[in-house]
């Protein structure tokens, strides 16, 4: 027989108790797996976006300067 103390530090858990924390663990990995699965594809879509950005500007470096024909009077 447990003394009424221990039973106060350490409750004995109902079947449905043991249930709902697995499930509330279960979700709680879900989230978190959802949640590094979306930054994983945030940070995958943000390194091709700035390697095209990249490309782009090394492109432009090239171009005539127009507007610079225009200013070319006015310091």
């Amino acid at each position: 027989m447990i003394p009424k103390e221990f039973i106060q530090i350490n409750p004995i858990r109902s079947p449905a108790a043991e249930i709902f924390i697995s499930y509330r663990m279960a979700h709680e990995f879900r989230r978190e797996a959802e949640y590094r699965q979306a930054m994983a594809d945030y940070c995958q879509w943000y390194q091709s976006t700035a390697e095209l950005h990249q490309q782009e500007a090394e492109k432009l470096k090239g171009d005539i300067n127009i507007m610079g024909w225009f200013n070319r009077g006015r310091k």
